[in-house]
C-alpha cells in the first residue's frame, strides 16, 4: 500500500473514533460540571457524588447511542471492505 492511503486510512478511524466518543464525554463533562455547581452552591464535598452520577449518566449514554454508534462503525467498516478491491491493484 502506498503511504497516502495508509493515512486516509488512519485519519478515518481517528475521525470516527471522535465521532462516537464525544457524545458520551461531553454528557460526563455536563454532568460533572451540574455536579461540581451543585456542590458548591450546597459545600457538600463528598468524592463519590461526583463520581457515581458520571458513570450513570455515561451508561445510559451509551446505551441510547449505541444504535448511532453502530451504525457508524458498520458503515465505516463497508467503506473499508469496498476499498480492498482497488487496493490490491
Amino acid at each position: 500500500m502506498e503511504q497516502d492511503i495508509v493515512i486516509t486510512l488512519l485519519q478515518k478511524m481517528f475521525v470516527l473514533i471522535l465521532e462516537i466518543s464525544t457524545p458520551v464525554l461531553l454528557v460526563g463533562i455536563v454532568v460533572g460540571l451540574t455536579v461540581s455547581i451543585f456542590q458548591t452552591i450546597t459545600q457538600i464535598q463528598e468524592s463519590t457524588l461526583t463520581i457515581v452520577p458520571k458513570i450513570i449518566a455515561g451508561v445510559i449514554a451509551l446505551i441510547v447511542l449505541m444504535p448511532w454508534m453502530m451504525s457508524l462503525v458498520i458503515q465505516t467498516t463497508n467503506e473499508f471492505f469496498d476499498m480492498i478491491p482497488g487496493l490490491i491493484k
